[in-house]
């Protein structure tokens, strides 16, 4: 671990991380390790959700009548989250919606709700046309803004991470969720009377696209056989594009060692049946990659040995980052 000044920010029990996801099995699918890296030091955790993914897909036949039954599915991937978070050592969980709204961020909806999305390109995804009046991507965005402005406030993280600009891979709830914690910092950062301002170090979950394209080549070999993936699942195709949360390797800020806390990221992946499926790890880690998984469009993809961090505003080396996240 590269050591933080002397001027280190954090409290007693060390530095707190706030972490908004828009889905239950983001937190776990693109910043597990950081979640179960901070949990494991002791430091306070929170993660935020925004939605309860009540129009995703579900995998497998056991869980396929949840499919298209919004409360239902919303029910249970509730309890889905919560098994996962208590896989990663994260106890402190906030649904956005459940933020008491002030008045200014009175947006006449109680709940907010999956926006659900089509795929527009083969590992591209864009808004869904039949979204409802209270999908998360229509949300107002100072009215959610506000909500998390109150709970930066309430919490005063030393580091906030979640999505780049393009939401990962296009999903119109990761872009909404995005928007919605830039704008809140900004909020929160405005002095008010009701407290002092935060100013967080702010990170955007990556990937290195060389590490990706190489744990691809590599994963590619194991399984071009097909080895014991079903017969519906399969790798990547030429066509896929890369997502947007790929980057260059000198974009990435920090990284984060997911071997040591490989258990409890398999852990989380596992509490979210209706959505991860074919989990497997390798016993010695292949070179990027320790394991691979697969979502509901049936594509294998790596489990990278380390996820990545671009640094999006703050001063990395002001915060005592926990052992096993380096700069």
């Amino acid at each position: 671990m590269t050591s933080a000044s002397d001027g280190a920010r954090g409290g007693p029990a060390g530095p707190r991380l706030l972490a908004v996801h828009a889905h239950p099995d983001d937190e776990t699918l693109s910043t597990g390790a950081l979640l179960a890296t901070w949990a494991a030091s002791g430091a306070p955790v929170t993660v935020v959700t925004c939605t309860r993914g009540e129009r995703g897909e579900v995998i497998g036949p056991a869980l396929a009548h949840l499919e298209g039954d919004g409360p239902a599915l919303a029910a249970h991937r509730e309890r889905e989250l919560a098994a996962a978070l208590a896989a990663l050592g994260v106890r402190d969980h906030v649904w956005l919606d459940a933020v008491p709204a002030a008045a200014a961020a009175r947006d006449g909806l109680d709940r907010y709700e999956d926006s659900g999305m089509v795929w527009s390109a083969p590992g591209r995804a864009g808004a869904a046309p039949d979204s409802g009046p209270a999908a998360f991507a229509r949300a107002d965005l100072d009215a959610a803004a506000l909500r998390l402005a109150t709970l930066l406030r309430e919490r005063r993280p030393d580091v906030v991470v979640t999505y780049e600009p393009g939401g990962g891979y296009g999903h119109p709830d990761h872009v909404r969720a995005h928007e919605v914690t830039m704008r809140a910092l900004a909020l929160a950062g405005t002095a008010t009377p009701s407290g002092l301002p935060i100013a967080p170090v702010v990170l955007w979950a990556a990937v290195d696209a060389a590490e990706l394209a190489t744990a691809v080549d590599e994963l590619t070999a194991l399984l071009r056989d097909g080895g014991d993936a079903p017969g519906d699942l399969h790798l990547p195709g030429p066509d896929r594009e890369a997502p947007s949360v790929a980057v260059p390797s000198e974009a990435v800020a920090l990284r984060v060692d997911v071997r040591p806390v490989l258990d409890a990221v398999v852990g989380a992946l596992q509490a979210h049946a209706t959505q991860v499926q074919a989990i497997r790890t390798w016993p010695v880690a292949t070179g990027a990659s320790i394991g691979c998984l697969a979502l509901s469009d049936g594509v294998r993809q790596p489990l990278l040995c380390q996820e990545s961090y671009r640094l999006a505003a703050g001063d990395a080396t002001r915060v005592a980052w926990p052992d096993g996240i380096t700069r």
